[in-house]
């Protein structure tokens, strides 16, 4: 647990930043004018901090989850200013390299249509059902930054998935993960234009929007060995800890005085899973994204398995939270056909939850991390009861 013996301005700021929030958030909670928090930010360590507002401070910390405690305690570790020299960093033990590191993103992004579905289904080409064996098919989605590499899936049960593929070669993982959620803004409102705009074609609609993305990536090529590339696989599912989401002009990285620090002491974020297998692959699954590294590529799951199985989840989670959102709104749910009641859910839930006599024990530790850190066993078990009493 870090603590800070004399709190200055530079310390205080660091803390609202690592607990992403705002300059009016911060003070709000603090009881302070923004003013005051614009100051710190400004005259850093020039200004030493009442023992009323250290008390305050210190209090705050105690109660911060242990995601941001790492964060803070990356930038304490830190000097607050540029240009460590390379004998300097080598004294501290952070002399490690940051990059440059090639990564395939891959994003999803769900979103129910219900029975309008139907038409664009009726279009698109069949495929192979995932390991939920949902019943789906594919179309070009035309994405501006994945152009042959995007596509639709359409399921069934009415859902619409867009699938993003975009490799990514970044000098410091921090940059990556600005990207992601910079873009993740722009994609939300292209998907939901897109989808739109199929439909229309097709001659359905909807007024139905995306609302969230979910990452898996493929870190293909690093400078990372050992405990490095351990830490960047957690950086890499959960990539917050580098990032400063509130900045004025949009998500910024840290720096790499917190990204160093994070590579020399080691960085575990306590909700991301392990499903690697030693010698093998390495891989993460945490709730905003998953990560993957094959050690031995010819043994370790090849990535369109991890792909196969996303599309299925994240088809079943936006299904499952129309369900729930229509029962706490005080509505029945109305499924695109009868076909897709409890009892689908219940046969979509067993298939994906129960092991398989081919199953992989990498297939069978990735997919058992991927469930456990979606939640989506849960969900399911909700959603079947309230369509169980929809119509009992």
């Amino acid at each position: 647990m870090a603590v800070v013996v004399q709190w200055t301005g530079w310390e205080a700021a660091h803390l609202g930043k690592a607990m992403r929030l705002s300059i009016r958030e911060y003070a709000a909670r603090l009881g302070v004018n923004p003013a005051t928090i614009t100051k710190w930010r400004k005259r850093g360590r020039a200004i030493e901090l009442r023992p009323e507002t250290a008390d305050m401070l210190d209090e705050m910390l105690r109660r911060c989850d242990d995601e941001v405690i790492a964060t803070f305690e990356a930038a304490l570790r830190s000097d607050g200013g540029p240009g460590l020299g390379d004998k300097d960093l080598e004294a501290l033990g952070l002399a490690v390299p940051l990059g440059p590191a090639r990564v395939v993103s891959h994003k999803f992004i769900p979103v129910y249509v219900g029975e309008a579905v139907r038409p664009l289904f009726e279009q698109a080409v069949p495929c192979p059902a995932g390991p939920g064996r949902l019943e789906h098919r594919v179309a070009l989605a035309g994405h501006p930054d994945a152009a042959d590499r995007s596509q639709l899936h359409l399921y069934a049960c009415g859902v619409a998935v867009f699938h993003l593929v975009q490799p990514r070669t970044v000098e410091r993982l921090g940059d990556l993960a600005a990207w992601r959620y910079r873009s993740y803004v722009a994609d939300l409102e292209w998907a939901t234009a897109r989808l739109h705009e199929r439909l229309a074609e097709a001659g359905a609609a909807t007024e139905a929007a995306a609302t969230y993305v979910l990452s898996a990536y493929l870190l293909e090529e690093s400078p990372w060995q050992g405990s490095q590339l351990e830490t960047a696989l957690q950086v890499l599912a959960t990539p917050s800890v580098v990032v400063d989401r509130e900045h004025p002009q949009g998500p910024q990285r840290l720096g790499d005085d917190v990204e160093r620090a994070l590579f020399a002491d080691g960085y575990t974020h306590p909700d991301a899973v392990n499903f690697g297998i030693r010698a093998v692959s390495m891989g993460l699954a945490g709730w905003s994204g998953v990560a993957y590294h094959p050690v031995a590529a010819e043994r370790a799951l090849p990535m369109e398995a991890i792909v196969a199985l996303e599309l299925d989840v994240q088809t079943l989670w936006a299904l499952s939270t129309y369900v729930l959102d229509e029962v706490e709104a005080g509505r029945d749910p109305v499924m695109p056909d009868e076909a897709y009641g409890w009892r689908w859910l219940r046969g979509a839930y067993s298939r994906l939850t129960a092991a398989r006599p081919q199953e992989t024990a990498q297939h069978q530790l990735m997919r058992e991390a991927v469930l456990a850190t979606s939640q989506l066993p849960d969900r399911l078990r909700a959603a079947q009861e309230a369509l169980r009493e929809s119509i009992s």
